[in-house]
């Protein structure tokens, strides 16, 4: 039996295009986050285009609200996502289990999955890419270097489907081994495999080219899947979240 109401997850404040993938009986949910919504709100103002349409603590990871019969509500953040990716972010609807699962993405312990679209075509189908970055934060945002970095990064890339004739595209399926700030946008642009969309570290005359020909500038970035275990009150329990590979991303290969 479900340790959360039916009604708290039927009437959750869902960002806009923002979907429920999965949840379980512990209170542990994924949700597909479009591209352009933010994990979370910043400042005044932006919760409208977050997540959820509701406040968020920043101090404890939550967003509140009051529902219909003037109780607060409350779901914790497990993850963040970039809000130009696309894709998997968790969730979970109690403070205790937010923190459990937490430690399992802390241990290294939950499994990541992400598509991407690039410029060119990797010539081996399979590579363990390893780097030291550097992530610096200027003026609240974030930019990552590959030059006189001491942060490890990893990540297991394989090639999904390159693109045929002259289309120099490539799907690439990346599975990450640490959580750097844009580690993947990052790795792929030091190969000369820009992301396709990427307005910070991209190829940035083929992303206008190829912006008038798809009509979207979206980072081509999505987190497709999120795997992990767990223990909760005595038992132990598994978790997967998949959000579909949109449209898009195979439609130019």
């Amino acid at each position: 039996m479900s340790a959360v109401a039916e009604s708290f997850w039927t009437t959750l404040p869902l960002g806009r295009d923002v979907t429920l993938l999965a949840r379980d009986g512990n209170g542990v949910t994924a949700f597909d986050k479009p591209a352009g919504v933010l994990s979370h709100p910043n400042e005044g103002g932006d919760e409208p285009r977050s997540l959820l349409n509701a406040r968020y603590t920043i101090d404890g990871e939550f967003f509140s609200w009051t529902d219909a019969t003037g109780r607060e509500q409350k779901l914790w953040l497990l993850n963040r996502l970039d809000s130009a990716t696309s894709g998997v972010i968790l969730a979970a609807a109690d403070g205790e289990l937010a923190n459990e699962i937490r430690g399992q993405f802390k241990k290294k312990r939950v499994r990541k999955i992400y598509h991407a679209l690039v410029f060119g075509v990797p010539p081996r189908p399979l590579e363990l890419w390893r780097d030291l970055l550097a992530v610096e934060r200027r003026g609240g945002k974030i930019r990552t270097v590959t030059s006189a970095g001491h942060v490890p990064a990893e990540c297991q890339m394989s090639v999904v489907r390159a693109g045929r004739g002259q289309t120099r595209l490539a799907l690439l399926k990346l599975e990450p081994r640490t959580g750097r700030s844009h580690q993947l946008r990052v790795q792929c642009a030091k190969r000369h495999f820009p992301i396709v969309g990427d307005q910070t570290y991209g190829d940035f005359p083929r992303n206008r080219e190829f912006a008038k020909l798809a009509g979207t500038k979206r980072l081509f970035l999505h987190s497709l899947e999120t795997t992990f275990a767990y223990d909760w009150k005595g038992k132990s329990f598994s978790f997967t979240g998949r959000a579909p590979l949109p449209d898009e991303f195979e439609k130019f290969l």
